[in-house]
């Protein structure tokens, strides 16, 4: 079996998951590739996606996939194309959130082909207690793509995707119960603040907006992704969390991606 067009379909508030995504698509080698990018709003329709070798790319939150990326994956249908399910972490552990992206996409109606857990720069990271900083790294792309080429070899193998066996991955179900969530957001100096907006435009749930006493940032809606954190062009926007020592505490060791074949 040949596919000549690769979807992407990715969540990625801070491009690690989907950096990876197109590393796979790389590693495909495919003609043509289409992509659905749900990091900012969800398809205002169903979206069938039909005879396309399709990567799926979403972060960990709480050692579950991100409620909102499962929201907006929702939106999409198939029937049984192939697909490659993807969970980024901050390199702490993945728990439960790969198999629960297997379970949704076959609910969806894909067929996971092959799987993958990898690392990216967790949310909290900061440049005095740096958590996986720069992942993915050189070495995360390079594996990436030998995913996307060992999955061509699969599929060059099978007559059908009825020869695809049943995909297991580490995790359980009953999936892990996610702790409380206390509302909280970054917050912005509004000295070094100069209202570019570019906050407001990279949120990916329209947590953030401009009141007359400065940008106010909804710790309703906002999911801690700090992508506007990370990317404020003049280091306005912070997150203070005790987290954030733990985890640089506890979790700065490299742990490597997990391949599931």
């Amino acid at each position: 079996m040949h596919y000549n067009r690769v979807h992407l379909i990715y969540f990625s508030p801070t491009h690690t998951s989907a950096k990876i995504a197109y590393a796979i698509a790389e590693g495909l080698d495919a003609v043509t590739f289409s992509e659905s990018d749900i990091t900012h709003e969800t398809p205002d329709k169903i979206e069938n996606v039909e005879e396309e070798l399709t990567i799926i790319a979403v972060p960990v939150y709480g050692g579950r996939v991100a409620e909102t990326a499962i929201e907006r994956l929702r939106m999409f249908r198939s029937n049984q194309a192939p697909v490659i399910p993807v969970v980024l972490y901050g390199n702490r552990d993945y728990e439960d959130a790969l198999k629960e992206l297997c379970d949704l996409v076959t609910e969806l109606g894909f067929i996971p082909v092959m799987a993958g857990a990898f690392i990216g720069e967790h949310s909290f990271s900061r440049k005095d207690m740096p958590i996986a900083a720069g992942r993915p790294d050189d070495m995360d792309i390079q594996k990436a793509m030998t995913l996307g080429k060992d999955v061509l070899k699969k599929l060059s193998s099978l007559r059908s995707l009825e020869d695809i066996t049943p995909l297991q991955v580490k995790g359980n179900f009953p999936y892990k119960i996610k702790g409380a969530s206390t509302p909280q957001a970054p917050v912005t100096d509004e000295e070094l603040c100069t209202q570019c907006e570019y906050c407001i435009e990279i949120c990916p749930t329209d947590a953030i907006s401009i009141l007359d006493t400065g940008m106010f940032s909804n710790p309703e809606r906002c999911i801690k992704c700090c992508a506007c954190v990370k990317e404020c062009p003049e280091g306005a926007r912070t997150f203070d969390t005790p987290y954030t020592a733990m985890l640089h505490k506890n979790f700065s060791a490299r742990k490597e991606p997990e391949l599931f074949i």
